[in-house]
C-alpha cells in the first residue's frame, strides 16, 4: 500500500480508538463506571470544582481531617452549600446507603398502617435481615423502622413487594434519583447488595439525605436508636446500626453500610445550634466512626466562613422527572437528562455531538480507503 493510503488508514484507526467509550461496569476496586473525563461536556451537577477528583477546599482554609475514605462530601443541609470534598461525582458501590434511596422513594407511596405478609423469598435474603416470618406479623412503618436501623435486606425487599414487585419499585427509585438531580445513581437492587451496574457517589448520598430530613417520617426512622419489633411470641428489641447516634452530640442518623466490593459507605447528617452539616462517604476500608465525626466537626466550625466549592441542587418539580423504564438485564439503562442550569458530570457515559460528528469522519475514511485501493490493484 502507498504512502497516499497511510491518511485514510490513520483516520480509520484514530476515529476507531477516540469512538471508544468509557464502560460502567463493575471494578475490583469498587469504583463503578469511573470513566473518562470529556473537556467539551458540561460541568458535573453542583458545580465544575466538583469534578475534580482531589480534595477540594476553599483557598486559605485548612482541609478536613484526613480519611481513608476515597470519597466524601461534607455540606450545609440548610443552604444547601459543599463546603469540602473529595472525587464528589466518583460512582461507587453504595451497599446500604441506597437503603435511603429505598426509604424516600417508598415512604410516600405505602400506607404505614397496612400489614404486610413477607414472602418466602423476601424472607431469604442474603445479608444483613431483622429475620421476618412469612406471617402478617408486621405494619409497612415496622418495615421501614427495620430498613433503617438493622439494615434489614428482608424489610426491603418485603416493602419492594408491597409497592407491587420488585421491577417496579427499582423504577420507582430511579425516576426518584432523577428527579433529585443524583444522576450518578443507579439502583439494581432495594438493599443495597451488589449487583452489576449499581452505583451512587458521595454528592448523591447527600442529596438524597438531605431530601430525606425534609420527610418528617424519614427523619423519625433515622433518628430511633432501639425499638420493639414483632415476633409470632410477642416481640423483640432491635438497636440501631448508626454507632454515631449513640455518641456524636446531635446526631441525627440517615444509613450506614458495608459490603466486601464496596467496603464501608456511610451518609449521616447531625445538628447543632440550629444548624444541620450532611457529611457523606463512600468506599472506606477501615473503621470510619471516629473520621466521619471529625469531618463532621469540620463542617460545623467551618459552616458560613468558607466559600462554597459547590451546592447541593435543589429536586426538580414532580411533573419534570418523568419516569423512564428501569435498567434491566434486556433493556438499556436510560440517559437521564438534566433540567435546565443543572448539568450532569464530566464522567458519564452519554455520546456527545462531536462524537457523531467523528463517525462521520470515520465513514469517509472507509470509503477513501475503499477507493484508493480499488485504484492501486485496478478496480
Amino acid at each position: 500500500m502507498g504512502t497516499k493510503h497511510l491518511a485514510p488508514v490513520g483516520v480509520l484507526l484514530a476515529t476507531t480508538a477516540f469512538l471508544g467509550t468509557p464502560a460502567y461496569a463493575e471494578t475490583s476496586g469498587g469504583r463503578a463506571g469511573a470513566g473518562t473525563l470529556n473537556p467539551r461536556e458540561a460541568e458535573p451537577v453542583g458545580g465544575s470544582l466538583l469534578g475534580r477528583r482531589g480534595i477540594v477546599v476553599s483557598p486559605g482554609v485548612k482541609a478536613p481531617p484526613r480519611t481513608a475514605a476515597r470519597s466524601y462530601v461534607i455540606a450545609d443541609a440548610d443552604t444547601g452549600e459543599v463546603l469540602a470534598a473529595k472525587d464528589a461525582h466518583g460512582r461507587y458501590l453504595p451497599a446500604s446507603t441506597m437503603k435511603a434511596l429505598t426509604a424516600l422513594t417508598l415512604i410516600p407511596k405505602l400506607d404505614k398502617k397496612q400489614k404486610i405478609r413477607p414472602s418466602r423469598n423476601a424472607v431469604n435474603q442474603e445479608g444483613s435481615a431483622v429475620g421476618l416470618v412469612t406471617k402478617p406479623l408486621y405494619t409497612v412503618e415496622d418495615l421501614f423502622k427495620a430498613l433503617m436501623l438493622v439494615s434489614g435486606n428482608d424489610c426491603a425487599m418485603a416493602l419492594a413487594e408491597a409497592n407491587g414487585g420488585l421491577a417496579t419499585t427499582l423504577a420507582d427509585m430511579n425516576a426518584e434519583a432523577r428527579r433529585l438531580q443524583a444522576f450518578d445513581t443507579v439502583a439494581k437492587t432495594p438493599s443495597g447488595l451488589d449487583k452489576p451496574g449499581q452505583r451512587s457517589s458521595a454528592y448523591d448520598l447527600a442529596l438524597i439525605a438531605r431530601a430525606g430530613l425534609a420527610n418528617p417520617d424519614f427523619r423519625r426512622y433515622i433518628s430511633i436508636k432501639t425499638d420493639k419489633f414483632p415476633a409470632p411470641k410477642g416481640y423483640y428489641e432491635i438497636g440501631n446500626h448508626n454507632k454515631l447516634l449513640w455518641r456524636y452530640k446531635g446526631m441525627i442518623g440517615v444509613k450506614n453500610g458495608w459490603t466486601s466490593k464496596a467496603q464501608g459507605t456511610f451518609v449521616g447528617a447531625a445538628k447543632r445550634n440550629g444548624r444541620t452539616v450532611i457529611v457523606s462517604i463512600m468506599r472506606h476500608n477501615g473503621y470510619f466512626w471516629d473520621e466521619v465525626a471529625d469531618l463532621l466537626d469540620w463542617g460545623f466550625a467551618n459552616r458560613g466562613r468558607v466559600t462554597p466549592v459547590g451546592r447541593l441542587v435543589d429536586p426538580l418539580p414532580a411533573t419534570a422527572a418523568s419516569p423512564t423504564p428501569v435498567p434491566t438485564a434486556s433493556t438499556v439503562p436510560a440517559t437521564p437528562r438534566p433540567a435546565a442550569g443543572a448539568r450532569r458530570p464530566a464522567r458519564d457515559d452519554g455520546l456527545p455531538i462531536g462524537y457523531y460528528a467523528l463517525g462521520g469522519g470515520l465513514v469517509g475514511g472507509l470509503v477513501w480507503l475503499v477507493l484508493g485501493l480499488r485504484r492501486r490493484f485496478g478496480g
